[in-house]
């Protein structure tokens, strides 16, 4: 697991800056924080990525803090608890069936074997996706976002994501939605502090995802 130490992220904005002078007005006006660790599994962020789905901060939190407190006794459930936990249930603290089924899915595939999370911190991005897009209801912005925010990768950019592109259509003042081309051109020179990169660019809309 990558976390930037003070230091490791003094040297990703001092990079950021001499490599693009646009992003270096974003990163002059803007205070961010090195990433803090978060004390959560695999499992449990997963868990709450698929509840968070197309929900406003404040609505995923309160539902999953309620998804949360059905297990008392634990920290947070096991795969195998959640596996075997009735829909009724889900459906008891706001979690909607489709997604009820997308963590059930997720929950088999780890108990049966299939995605050994614990692993997936050996494997390169390209592969962790590959792993996690398995699971119903996990798609490659949902599993980017696992990368930089879980596995805490420092050299991701997710292409697919509405406000890095709006906020690079905002900096670069283009006329258009950035292409898929032109998101690559433009992320290639922060590497391999693109993860860096795209918090700065979150926090210039004001809208940076949870935990960033």
């Amino acid at each position: 697991m990558v976390h930037l130490t003070h230091k490791e992220f003094a040297q990703a904005k001092k990079h950021l800056q001499s490599v693009d002078s646009k992003l270096a007005t974003i990163i002059d006006r803007y205070e961010l924080k090195p990433q803090r660790r978060l004390p959560r599994t695999h499992f449990e962020a997963l868990v709450e990525a698929i509840v968070s789905q197309q929900l406003s901060v404040k609505a995923a939190d309160t539902i999953f803090a309620r998804f949360v407190s059905l297990f008392p006794n634990q920290k947070f459930p096991t795969p195998e608890t959640v596996f075997k936990l009735p829909l009724p249930k889900f459906r008891k603290v706001g979690i909607s069936g489709q997604k009820a089924n997308y963590i059930k899915d997720l929950s088999g595939k780890i108990v049966s074997g299939e995605l050994k999370l614990n692993s997936l911190h050996r494997l390169e991005n390209e592969e962790v996706i590959s792993e996690l897009v398995k699971v119903k209801g996990i798609g490659r912005w949902t599993a980017e976002m696992f990368l930089m925010f879980t596995l805490r990768r420092p050299d991701v950019f997710s292409n697919g994501d509405l406000g890095l592109r709006n906020a690079i259509q905002k900096l670069y003042k283009m006329k258009t939605s950035p292409t898929e081309k032109q998101l690559d051109r433009i992320s290639k020179r922060w590497s391999p502090h693109r993860t860096t990169a795209s918090r700065y660019l979150w926090k210039s809309l004001e809208n940076s995802p949870k935990n960033s």
